[in-house]
């Protein structure tokens, strides 16, 4: 079986060209509304003063995050928004994926700690890279999270 060849873009929300953000917002529906039954508001706001990292094999949208930089939802840096297509679960994307995006936060907000909240299902998931439990568990949309931060500075 041969590996995909993906793309990789991280580019400002003025960058994002309108199917890039179609896509985005396409699967973030999918998978946080439809698959996970939340009903929120995903425009919150944030997502013009964010770096959007996406992954793509031709033109499907297979992982995605948003990079934060400090001050906009915690102090430190943070990541958010993380989802991968279901059509690419298993398939290392989503490793992938958290790498690019710490690599990426050190290079566009530099040095620090980055602070997560994260499912509480995913917990050994991010511990795998470097973060740590930061807070106790809690409740948001029903779905047990907490708080992750990562110290170290190096992938």
């Amino acid at each position: 079986m041969t590996q995909p060849s993906y793309t990789i873009h991280c580019k400002p929300f003025a960058d994002l060209t309108p199917y890039e953000l179609y896509a985005i917002l396409r699967m973030r529906n999918e998978v946080f509304v439809v698959e996970q039954k939340c009903v929120y508001q995903d425009a919150d706001g944030k997502d013009p003063h964010c770096h959007h990292l996406t992954v793509w094999e031709n033109d499907t949208l297979v992982a995605y995050s948003r990079l934060l930089p400090k001050g906009l939802s915690y102090e430190q840096m943070s990541i958010g928004r993380v989802i991968s297509s279901p059509a690419y679960r298993n398939t290392g994307a989503g490793k992938l994926l958290i790498g690019l995006s710490i690599t990426y936060c050190h290079q566009l907000f530099g040095d620090g700690p980055i602070r997560i909240g994260a499912q509480l299902y995913l917990k050994k998931f991010y511990e795998s890279f470097g973060f740590v439990q930061s807070s106790e568990e809690y409740l948001e949309d029903d779905i047990p999270h907490i708080e992750m931060i990562r110290e170290q500075f190096s992938v």
